[in-house]
């Protein structure tokens, strides 16, 4: 499984990178926002850390506001992919923008339904929102179990990203639902290194080199 970093912030990005655990990063107009820089600037600086895709999001919510923007924010790199919602002006401009050889993201998926429209309208990646359905009292997971079981049944050229990860349970039951992406905020991809037993284990190994009195390696 891929992960992508759900951040707009550079600093983290790099971090992330040099962990050599990142393969893509996807924003949105919040996470922008946060960074209070300009748009273009900030995807731009991103996608020369990145090599992989990088999600870019338009906020125009009819087919030709979206395919103007889409078109204008993928110019900017060759690995920017560009987040379209999931609604009819999307899939349209979806199926277009796929259809000239720019890769696009669907986002804002809740139902198995959508997910096909998604993959049908030719959407390279597609996000199923897990937190969000959870909240709901529903099982977002199942859906992203669902989503991938229908990409390999049916022979689509689309990956699954869990998306609206909310903590390392979320990253496991991905894993185990067979997601090819999650897309996690940097808390959490951090949480994944932290286990008790691994912190016991070097404060057990560290006690027992100093009472030996071995001194340093070097």
């Amino acid at each position: 499984m891929k992960f992508f970093l759900d951040t707009a912030n550079i600093g983290q990005i790099k971090e992330i990178n040099d962990l050599g655990l990142l393969d893509g990063v996807t924003t949105n107009p919040t996470l922008i926002a946060r960074e209070k820089k300009k748009f273009r600037e900030t995807v731009e600086e991103i996608c020369s850390v990145v090599k992989g895709p990088v999600s870019a999001e338009v906020i125009a919510l009819d087919t030709d506001g979206m395919l103007k923007e889409a078109r204008f924010v993928a110019s900017w790199a060759k690995n920017i992919a560009v987040k379209i919602p999931m609604t009819p002006a999307g899939a349209k401009a979806t199926k277009i923008l796929s259809s000239e050889g720019i890769k696009v993201n669907m986002t804002l998926i809740f139902s198995l339904p959508q997910a096909l429209i998604a993959a049908k309208a030719g959407a390279k990646f597609i996000s199923p929102f897990i937190g969000r359905l959870d909240d709901t009292g529903q099982d977002g997971m199942e859906l992203v179990a669902d989503c991938v079981e229908m990409i390999h049944e049916f022979g689509f050229d689309s990956e699954i990203i869990a998306a609206s990860i909310r903590g390392p349970l979320h990253v496991v039951q991905s894993i185990q639902a067979g997601a090819h992406i999650a897309t996690v905020p940097y808390s959490t991809i951090m949480g994944l290194f932290k286990h008790p037993l691994t912190d016991r284990g070097i404060e057990s190994f560290m006690k027992d080199w100093n009472n030996a009195g071995l001194g340093s390696i070097l």
